[in-house]
C-alpha cells in the first residue's frame, strides 16, 4: 500500500473535494456496530464523526446492526447499544426502531438479500466456488516460495467443468471467493490522500463460508450499496479491508445491485492507549459503560472524543456538539494516531459540568443519588430543594457526577446514620471545639451561613484562640463525616440547626476518653 498527503481544498472551480457531484443533502453515512458487548470509545468516536458529518451537510445518518456473527452477539448487548447511542444523543435517521426505505437494518434479517446477491456474482463470473480443503490450503502455503505474497493462490479460480464435477462427486463443500481483478486498486481517502494497493497484495477472498454463512466481506459492501451510502468514515484499523470492499462495490455496480457508486472513504486515526498501543476492549477506560457509571456528561465525552483527530480551533478544547456540527470539516482530521488521555478527558468533563445551570446539574445528579438510595425517584419537593441548594456548593469541586454524590451524601443521610470516615477520626482534644461550636449555633440568629460564620469565628478563633483549620476541621467532620466537604457554613445552613447540633453532640459523645 502506498499513500500521499490528503488533497488541500482548491479555490479553483471543480468538484467539491468532499462531496464530489453530490448535493449536501444527498450525503448518507452509516454506523454499523456489532452488538457484542460494551461499546468501545473508539467506536463511539467513529459514530460521532459520522453523525456530525451527516448533520453538517443536512444528510442522513444510518444505524445498521451487523450481527452476522451469531456466536458473539447478545440480545442484552443489542439493547445496550441502542441505549448507549440514545444517551449520547446520537440519534439516527434510519435504522432499528426508526425504520426507513432500505430496511431491514439488522443484518441477520437480510439473509435472502445476501443469498440472491451471491448467486448473481457467481452467475456473472465475478465470484467463484472454491473447493480447497483446509489441509490443501495449508500444504500449498508451506510450499510457497520464500518472499512470495501470502494469501490464496487462485487454485480454483479457473476450474474446468470436469474438475468441478469431480469435486462435486466427492461431495466437497465449497466457499465462495471474490475474483479480484489483476490491477492496482486506487482510491482517494479524505484523511490520508490517494492510496494504492497492488493487486498482488489483494488475493481472492472469501465471501461466503462453506456453511453458507455470509461474511463481513460480503454483507458490509452489499448493505452499503443497497442503502446508497455515499461516505464511509471509520477507524484506520479497517483500512486493510478497504481494497476488497472496493472490488465488491465495483462488481455490484456491474450486476446492477445498489446505486452503482463506490463510497468515498475517510479512515480516522488510531486511538492509542497506554504504551502507545491501540486502545483495545481489554484496556481500562476503553468501554463507554465505565464513563456512564462514573458520571461523565455525554456532551463532555463526545467533546473529548472529537479531539482525538480533530480540533475546533487552535485555542480552545471545550465546545458543544452543535458548535462542532457547524464547523466540522473532514479534511481537517489529522491522520496521525491520537493518544487517549484520561486526565484531559476528566478536565473536559469538569469544564462541561461548570457550564450547567444549577437546575440542570441538580437534574443530572438525581439518578446517581437515587442509585445510592439517598433520594426518592423522583425526589420529594424537600429533597429537590435541598439538592438545588447544595449544587452550587459542589459545582466547582466536581470532576464527575459520582464525585458530587459523595460530596453531598451527608445532607441526605439521617443524623443517626452519619458515620465518621476512618481517615477523619477526631481526637479527644476536639471536645472543647465541638462544645463551643454547639453553644454558638444554639443562639445564632438568623440561622444562615453569614451569621453562622460570624458566630463560629468569634467562638472558636477569637474565643479559643485557634487557627481556622483547627477550629473548623472538627466541626466539618462532625456534621459531614469527612475531612473534605462543601463549604462548611453553607453546609450547616442547609442541614438546619437541629441536625447540625445533633451531629455535633453525637461526635462529642463518640470522642475517645482521656
Amino acid at each position: 500500500m502506498t499513500s500521499t498527503d490528503p488533497a488541500v481544498p482548491s479555490t479553483a472551480t471543480g468538484p467539491d473535494p468532499v462531496l464530489g457531484d453530490l448535493a449536501p443533502e444527498q450525503v448518507r453515512v452509516r454506523f454499523p456496530p456489532s452488538p457484542t458487548g460494551n461499546l468501545h470509545v473508539g467506536n463511539v468516536r467513529s459514530a460521532l464523526f459520522n453523525w456530525v458529518f451527516a448533520r453538517h451537510y443536512g444528510g442522513t445518518f444510518v444505524l445498521r446492526i451487523e450481527d452476522t456473527d451469531a456466536g458473539r452477539n447478545l440480545a442484552e448487548s443489542y439493547r445496550g447499544l441502542m441505549d448507549a447511542l440514545t444517551w449520547l444523543g446520537l440519534d439516527w435517521d434510519e435504522g432499528p426502531q426508526v425504520g426507513g426505505p432500505y430496511g431491514p437494518y439488522v443484518q441477520s434479517e437480510r439473509g435472502t438479500i445476501y443469498t440472491d446477491v451471491t448467486a448473481k456474482l457467481l452467475d456473472s463470473g465475478l465470484a467463484y466456488r472454491c473447493y480447497c480443503t483446509r489441509e490443501e490450503l495449508e500444504e500449498r502455503e508451506k510450499a510457497r516460495p520464500k518472499g512470495a505474497p501470502s494469501g490464496y493462490d487462485g487454485h480454483c479460480r479457473d476450474l474446468t467443468a470436469e474438475q468441478v464435477a469431480g469435486y462435486e462427486a466427492e461431495e466437497r463443500t465449497f466457499v465462495v471467493r471474490m475474483r479480484v481483478p489483476d490491477a492496482p486498486i486506487v482510491f482517494h481517502d479524505l484523511v490520508r490522500g490517494e492510496i494504492t494497493f497492488e493487486a498482488v497484495n489483494v488475493p481472492d477472498y472469501v465471501l461466503v463460508r462453506g456453511t453458507g454463512e455470509p461474511l463481513y466481506t460480503l454483507v458490509n459492501p452489499v448493505d452499503d450499496a443497497l442503502m446508497e451510502i455515499t461516505h464511509v468514515l471509520r477507524g484506520e484499523d479497517l483500512l486493510p479491508s478497504t481494497p476488497r470492499q472496493i472490488v465488491l462495490y465495483r462488481a455490484l455496480a456491474q450486476i446492477g445491485v445498489g446505486s452503482g457508486r463506490v463510497p468515498t472513504f475517510g479512515h480516522l486515526p488510531t486511538v492509542l492507549g497506554d504504551g502507545n498501543r491501540r486502545l483495545s476492549k481489554r484496556d481500562k477506560g476503553s468501554g463507554l459503560a465505565e464513563y456512564r457509571e462514573k458520571g461523565y456528561l455525554p456532551e463532555a465525552l463526545l467533546n473529548y472524543l472529537a479531539l482525538l483527530g480533530w480540533a475546533i480551533a487552535d485555542d480552545r478544547d471545550v465546545f458543544t456538539i452543535e458548535e462542532m456540527v457547524a464547523v466540522f470539516d473532514i479534511l481537517r482530521v489529522n491522520a496521525n494516531p491520537a493518544k487517549f488521555d484520561a486526565k484531559k478527558c476528566e478536565a473536559i468533563n469538569a469544564a462541561h459540568i461548570r457550564r450547567l445551570s444549577t437546575d440542570e446539574l441538580a437534574d443530572q445528579l438525581v439518578p446517581f443519588l437515587v442509585a445510592a438510595d439517598l433520594v426518592a425517584d423522583p425526589p420529594t419537593p424537600e429533597q429537590w430543594s435541598l439538592l438545588v441548594g447544595a449544587t452550587p456548593l459542589i459545582q466547582e469541586r466536581m470532576v464527575t457526577l459520582s464525585e458530587g454524590v459523595e460530596l453531598i451524601r451527608f445532607l441526605f443521610t439521617a443524623d443517626a446514620d452519619v458515620e465518621i470516615d476512618d481517615t477523619a477520626a477526631l481526637p479527644a482534644s476536639a471536645g472543647p471545639v465541638l462544645e463551643a461550636a454547639g453553644a454558638a449555633l444554639r443562639t445564632v440568629e438568623p440561622y444562615d451561613h453569614t451569621a453562622i460564620e460570624a458566630v463560629l469565628r468569634s467562638a472558636l478563633i477569637e474565643g479559643l484562640g485557634l487557627k481556622p483549620k483547627l477550629a473548623f476541621g472538627p466541626v466539618r467532620v462532625a456534621v459531614t463525616g469527612r475531612k473534605i466537604s462543601p463549604p462548611l457554613f453553607e453546609s450547616l445552613e442547609l442541614l438546619g440547626r437541629d441536625s447540625s447540633l445533633a451531629r455535633i453532640e453525637a461526635a462529642r459523645a463518640g470522642l475517645p476518653q482521656t
